[in-house]
């Protein structure tokens, strides 16, 4: 899947660790993402989630999209920092899946929390 993901991969979105139902990933800050309040601009702390939550609901090698997503900021991240995306598995059932993601920084605290809903479509990543 990363090797598809460009968008991943242009934003230097890196992976951690993905098992079933489970997605660690990071991106540090760069100057292009810094918005007119001299913080991270929301867009993008939401793509990272959003990534995870990706990842998280792929795991299985059966294609997911996105069915409903939300986030909630908590606190500002700044440029040059690492952000750290996890995202895990609360509810699979028939063809959705329900994923909370927290978005953390480098010392921990929590930058934000948001909500994706999965939906299986037909087909597999990775020929079986």
């Amino acid at each position: 899947m990363y090797a598809e993901d460009a968008a991943a991969r242009t934003l230097g979105i890196s992976i951690d660790e993905v098992r079933p139902g489970y997605a660690r990933l990071r991106m540090t800050i760069g100057e292009g993402m810094i918005n007119g309040h001299d913080v991270a601009h929301g867009g993008f702390v939401f793509t990272l989630a959003d990534t995870a939550f990706a990842y998280a609901c792929n795991s299985r090698n059966e294609r997911n999209v996105a069915l409903n997503a939300a986030i909630s900021f908590a606190a500002p991240a700044r440029r040059g920092e690492t952000l750290t995306a996890v995202a895990e598995e609360r509810s699979r059932a028939g063809r959705t899946g329900v994923y909370d993601v927290v978005v953390s920084g480098p010392a921990g605290e929590t930058v934000a929390l948001f909500r994706g809903t999965s939906y299986r479509i037909s087909g597999t990543l990775v020929a079986e």
